[in-house]
């Protein structure tokens, strides 16, 4: 089986090359270029009137689309931004004391890492990291204002233990609990409707989405944050042509919304999400299907002297002294995969087939 139809104009765009970056870099469906010049001709056509749409109609689907895969009972919870650096800058300053105590792990992604650490340099936060298996019984001691910890982690592949003991940590007054779902979101069922009303999700289209950069969410528990002190004007959209006077905010999701930003992603990702309900296609069985590739590539054991780490849901990653070399000999052969200093890491999607598999084990022979 083959689902290359749904990515041929990706792959017809460079014949040549062999991408096994899913993880990193979802090439993008043929449905996203039809969401992407649907929000040209909505620019086009409506104007000054494009945002009536976009907030009456576009922004619900998106809502819906993710409630559905995540189990969220109300798609009014959810919040977009171009990235999730802006709605973790929003997060924060919506906490009610004047310096946080953060815990995280040690292996966040730098959009959280690099923040994290700078603001503890400035004495703005203070901060303690620790490893992914030991955060939720280092967190259940006390002591924190916030928990952020990654759904899987970027670089490893580690996942997180049991998110709904996680959450059952978090209150309206502190802590509140976080998860980066970045290398989760579509990447494995997830099912949050029994800890939606206590826990913060992060997550975007970069990746299993496969709708490109510009369409980060959150989903914010109600009662948690409701005056984030970083704030745009379309946090009070509904607003705009009253009377001003004082600082307003949506009593839903929209309270960590920013301002204008580039549409485009929406609807790339609800064309994109279209095309799999018509496709029959969910995430449980597109990651049965990244499973089997994967399984053929490792039943290869194609990387030798590599030490292959915890399987991530569409990614595996190995470590050794080799990793750079690995990746700059494939390269020269025009396949993409990446790494993580030592660590090599090949990702797996519905764009590569069994043949691609098949290809991948021959240029590392």
């Amino acid at each position: 089986m083959s689902y290359q139809y749904l990515f041929a104009r990706a792959l017809a765009a460079n014949r040549q090359r062999l991408h096994f970056a899913a993880h990193s870099h979802h090439l993008w469906p043929d449905a996203s270029y039809d969401g992407h010049m649907e929000a040209w001709d909505d620019a086009a056509r409506l104007a000054d009137r494009k945002w009536d749409r976009i907030f009456s109609e576009v922004i619900p689907e998106a809502q819906r689309h993710i409630a559905g895969e995540l189990g969220l009972p109300d798609p009014a919870t959810i919040a977009f931004a171009p990235n999730t650096h802006d709605l973790l800058v929003r997060l924060v300053s919506a906490l009610p004391m004047a310096k946080p105590h953060i815990l995280a792990s040690d292996g966040e992604f730098h959009s959280f890492r690099r923040q994290a650490m700078r603001w503890a340099e400035a004495g703005r936060i203070t901060l303690e990291t620790v490893p992914l298996a030991d955060i939720a019984e280092r967190a259940s001691r006390g002591g924190f204002d916030l928990l952020f910890a990654s759904q899987v982690q970027f670089n490893s592949g580690a996942r997180l233990g049991d998110i709904d003991q996680f959450a059952a940590l978090a209150r309206p007054e502190g802590p509140w609990v976080v998860i980066d779902g970045y290398h989760g979101f579509m990447a494995q069922p997830t099912d949050l409707s029994g800890v939606a009303d206590r826990l913060f999700y992060l997550s975007g289209g970069y990746k299993y989405a496969m709708a490109g950069e510009g369409v980060c969410f959150l989903h914010a528990p109600p009662g948690y944050g409701p005056r984030p002190e970083i704030t745009g004007w379309f946090a009070d959209f509904d607003s705009l042509e009253a009377q001003q006077g004082g600082v307003g905010f949506a009593p839903d999701g929209r309270r960590f919304l920013g301002s204008t930003f580039d549409p485009a992603g929406l609807y790339r990702f609800n064309a994109v999400r279209r095309m799999l309900a018509a496709e029959s296609l969910d995430t449980a069985v597109i990651s049965r299907y990244c499973d089997g590739l994967m399984d053929a590539f490792a039943a290869a054991r194609p990387l030798p002297g590599m030490e292959a780490l915890p399987r991530a849901p569409r990614f595996m990653a190995f470590r050794g002294p080799d990793a750079q070399k690995w990746q700059e000999r494939l390269s020269a052969k025009g396949i993409v995969i990446d790494r993580r200093a030592d660590v090599l890491r090949i990702g797996f999607g519905l764009y590569q087939d069994f043949e691609d598999v098949q290809r991948l084990v021959k240029a590392c022979r």
